[in-house]
């Protein structure tokens, strides 16, 4: 029997709806199937660059770290290590947190420094609080100061307590130099970064030569500003059209009106200072106060400032200043620590361990105040055209700066024979073509000074 022409019809037709909805549904399923593939990879690419990027953060603009314990840990480590004066402990954080931990840039690390030059106390000291203050807040600025400081303060307070100097023993004369040599290797690996990096046309390089021998011929203290001032004007007028992108800077985690409230207390506490009172704890932090207020550059400018603060009205004998200088010569660290022995044999109620740690916070407080005053404005300012023209200025002038301290004081006060040259060539050697860790260099280079205080 035959089907109709109309059955048969309606059977193909149905057919023909059944594979239409059967293929409608399969590509609905292989749609679906990519889509969810797609979305798929976008996140795991997505997590991919976030796990990049928390292991290999972006140096120009880090994120701020709340380990406190890490700040302070790594700066606890330089503190005991930190050989040379201020000069050497800037190629020393330079080495730590722009090469290897990469907590900020070549450029911020140069502002920092550019910006402690300019302001009143230790340089040193306010760019190590600088980079923990980045790295960490303000409690990570005081971690990173505490961790420094510390190992020096409690060694010069020994020595006030009459513990003595390794200095005086062959061996321990034989280390001192060891890690004065070391200095020198750090200083040259940071003069060499730092000018590739911020001195890398003629005119840049020609404003950090002419900075350098500006230091060699005059090699004053105050000239220091002067040169960095003298390099910011010459950027702004020379240097316009080749400045670099404004990105370039860190999370600045102080608020402008903090910053405020910090230049209010800095001046208020330095005319406060002024007022004469009775010794003790006060007078005493008084007169250390005045002194880091008043000093810039820090280093052995401060000299004259404690001399005339403890000397003068007849808490410290000039014969114990002189003696406790000599010894700020020979430990690690900060040479404000000088303070903590001022403090701990002064002739005044509140002498002792308490004097200590007055006149160790006094000295440091007022160059913390400025620098948290001014790094908010800082920042903002070099969002201008001009004013990174002007930075790139200072911060060949600061190349300048480093160079010269290279050779006077670092290279004139540790090498002196061809033996002091070859460990001092050979630590160089190793930071820059084994890319070494600094700190085995100094365990070295400490190792060989024994060596050669023995023989």
């Amino acid at each position: 029997m035959q089907n109709s022409p109309c059955v048969v019809s309606d059977g193909l037709a149905k057919r023909a709806a059944d594979a239409t909805t059967a293929d409608a549904s399969l590509e609905a399923r292989l749609e679906g199937s990519a889509s969810m593939t797609i979305a798929e990879q976008l996140a795991d690419a997505e997590a991919a660059h976030s796990n990049s990027a928390a292991s290999n953060p972006d140096p120009s603009n880090p994120a701020p770290s709340r380990n406190l314990g890490e700040v302070f840990r790594v700066f606890l480590r330089l503190g005991p290590t930190s050989f040379g004066g201020p000069i050497a402990h800037l190629g020393y954080f330079r080495a730590e947190f722009v090469e290897q931990r990469r907590w900020l840039s070549e450029q911020s690390f140069a502002d920092l420094v550019a910006l402690s030059q300019f302001l009143p106390g230790p340089a040193s000291s306010q760019t190590g609080f600088g980079i923990g203050l980045i790295r960490g807040g303000v409690l990570g600025g005081l971690a990173a100061w505490t961790g420094f400081t510390l190992p020096s303060a409690i060694l010069m307070v020994l020595f006030a307590y009459g513990a003595g100097s390794i200095s005086h023993s062959a061996l321990g004369a034989g280390l001192l130099h060891g890690l004065k040599l070391v200095a020198v290797a750090i200083v040259a690996q940071a003069v060499m970064g730092m000018a590739r990096t911020l001195c890398p046309d003629r005119l840049r390089a020609s404003i950090a030569t002419i900075a350098l021998v500006v230091m060699l011929v005059a090699p004053w203290s105050i000239l220091q500003l002067g040169v960095i001032v003298v390099g910011g004007i010459a950027g702004w007028l020379l240097c316009k059209g080749s400045g670099d992108a404004a990105g370039d800077r860190p999370v600045m985690p102080v608020s402008r009106k903090v910053g405020a409230a910090c230049l209010i207390a800095f001046f208020a506490l330095l005319a406060i200072a002024f007022i004469p009172v009775p010794p003790g704890a006060v007078g005493l932090f008084d007169a250390f106060y005045r002194s880091g207020a008043l000093v810039f550059g820090g280093g052995h400018v401060v000299l004259p400032l404690l001399r005339d603060a403890v000397v003068s009205p007849g808490w410290v004998p000039d014969s114990t200043f002189l003696a406790g200088y000599g010894a700020a010569q020979a430990v690690p660290g900060p040479l404000f620590t000088f303070s903590a022995f001022l403090g701990a044999v002064a002739n005044v109620p509140s002498g002792g361990i308490l004097g200590a740690i007055v006149a160790l916070v006094a000295i440091f407080l007022p160059g913390i105040l400025c620098l948290l005053g001014t790094l908010p404005f800082w920042h903002a300012l070099r969002a201008h055209p001009g004013a990174r023209s002007a930075m790139q200025g200072t911060n060949a002038a600061v190349v300048g700066l480093l160079a010269a301290a290279l050779y006077n004081p670092v290279w004139i006060s540790a090498v002196q024979t061809p033996v002091d040259f070859a460990i001092a060539a050979t630590g160089f050697a190793l930071l820059i073509a084994w890319q070494a860790p600094p700190l085995v260099v100094v365990l070295l280079a400490a190792l060989a000074g024994m060596d050669l205080g023995a023989s």
